[in-house]
């Protein structure tokens, strides 16, 4: 808990004037000028409180000494355990800029479309619980330097015959990639990661735990090179194309294989750095029964995306409702083109639409 130096109050960090505020006297502070002491002298960890789950085993930091009783990410409503521990400081941190009004106001204009989503994701009650997660990521920085040599043909008729030249192309690539960002918390699953990228590595700066004040954060758990090559092939991906598109390029057929380690190989793929960082998340989830959906929002950008469960009472009496009006227009529809097209229904049988709607009789 960091202590207000006025007052004693608690602090936290104030996302529209991106300082530590105090609540009581309403004192601002700079989050890199106020520090614990043992912070400041252990550069390379801080003091934090670990509560976890009893549930799902789902663990969460705070600089606070208490946390709300359910758990972020199983819905479970529960006390969670809680020890003090000393964690390895993150390099970067990106602090939240979204608010939580904001956040739940973005959050309710995309639950206006989902008509089948059960009522309690729209119970202002439910949507309150929106929890400000820090949550760690591995940011990679990738780099493309020097000579790339790159096999190619050209062919061109002689005659009878198809003459083809191979050739090598050479050029220089100075490129640089700065922030391809993967999630490395094995409880945030990789698919809400990437529906709500990206996020402006621009906005990241040193980290410091008080920047957490009033905000949790998620344990790191996933090795850095778990997504080293993923973030080498993206890159890749990305100066291979330009480099395709060089006009001098412009009538060879490249050959090269497009695998990973050959395109790393030609392309002189290397990586610079691979920081830890935690990137702001607004994390809500609903348990019903064993099902545990999720809403997100960015809390740097705003994006939101959402698991969000179909109410089948909800679906069941929309599809229902539904199929009224169409079972109506279609009967109509019928009734009209029998009463006044006989010629398409009246054949030779002994049956005829067109009297059995018109309500006409037929002598045999």
């Amino acid at each position: 808990m960091y202590e207000c130096p006025n007052c004693g109050g608690n602090l936290r960090f104030d996302i529209p004037t991106q300082s530590l505020f105090c609540d009581y006297c309403h004192t601002q502070l700079n989050p890199y000028s106020y520090q614990k002491d043992h912070d400041a002298v252990e550069t390379s960890t801080y003091d934090v409180n670990i509560f976890t789950c009893p549930q799902c085993g789902g663990e969460i930091l705070s600089t606070e000494n208490a946390a709300t009783g359910f758990c972020s990410f199983c819905g479970a409503s529960t006390i969670l355990d809680s020890r003090i521990a000393r964690e390895k400081r993150p390099d970067y941190i990106v602090p939240f800029q979204i608010t939580k009004e904001d956040c739940k106001k973005a959050y309710g204009k995309m639950m206006r479309h989902a008509i089948f989503a059960p009522k309690e994701l729209k119970d202002p009650r439910n949507v309150d619980n929106f929890r400000g997660i820090y949550m760690p990521y591995w940011v990679y920085n990738i780099t493309h330097e020097g000579t790339v040599q790159l096999p190619a043909e050209k062919s061109h008729r002689e005659g009878n015959y198809i003459v083809t030249d191979h050739y090598n192309l050479l050029c220089q690539t100075d490129a640089y990639y700065k922030g391809l960002s993967y999630d490395a918390s094995s409880s945030f699953s990789d698919v809400i990661s990437e529906n709500i990228a990206p996020f402006d590595v621009r906005g990241m700066k040193s980290f410091t735990p008080s920047i957490l004040c009033g905000f949790y954060a998620d344990t790191a758990d996933v090795d850095s090179d778990i997504y080293l090559e993923d973030a080498k092939a993206i890159a890749n991906e990305q100066t291979y194309s330009k480099v395709k598109k060089i006009p001098a390029f412009q009538e060879f057929n490249f050959i090269y294989p497009e695998t990973d380690h050959y395109m790393s190989y030609a392309l002189n793929t290397e990586c610079k750095e691979a920081a830890s960082a935690m990137l702001p998340v607004w994390f809500l989830s609903y348990r019903n029964k064993d099902r545990v959906a999720y809403a997100t929002v960015n809390g740097q950008t705003g994006k939101v995306a959402a698991d969000i469960p179909v109410d089948s009472r909800k679906f069941l009496l929309g599809s229902f409702l539904l199929a009224i009006p169409v079972f109506l227009l279609l009967n109509l529809f019928l009734y009209h083109t029998a009463c006044f097209n006989p010629d398409t229904f009246c054949g030779t049988g002994t049956f005829c639409l067109h009297y059995l709607f018109c309500g006409a009789e037929r002598n045999p």
